[in-house]
């Protein structure tokens, strides 16, 4: 249980340091949030917590790839809406249910070349 509260405590502390960036920086704090960090440290956490097991974390880095390509598009369509002046949270609400969609059609699409996310 300690060693679960070290890693949610050190993985809050990078999301508040970005966002804390962010606010001060927009563009900086993107380029920090944009780097695989938060996948770095879950391929770590993971290692460790497996003893090691590496088809465990090649398959959990195969399927991150496969979700990042989805999740792109949520970057497109958020500025645009916003700058538009919809309300925040329709427009990140919009933003997020089509990357929801494109995330579906991604499992699909992965699954009909035989990859697996078991």
């Amino acid at each position: 249980m300690t060693f679960f509260i070290i890693k949610a405590a050190l993985s809050g502390i990078l999301i508040a340091i970005i966002s804390e960036v962010a606010r001060r920086y927009p563009s900086f704090g993107g380029l920090i949030a944009s780097l695989p960090l938060v996948s770095l440290i879950a391929i770590i956490w993971l290692w460790n917590d497996s003893g090691g097991d590496r088809s465990l974390v090649a398959g959990h880095a195969r399927a991150t790839l496969w979700f990042v390509l989805p999740s792109l598009p949520f970057f497109l369509v958020l500025p645009p809406l916003l700058e538009r002046n919809v309300n925040f949270w329709l427009a990140l609400l919009i933003a997020s249910a089509m990357t929801v969609i494109l995330y579906i059609v991604a499992i699909w699409f992965a699954g009909r070349f035989g990859v697996d996310f078991k």
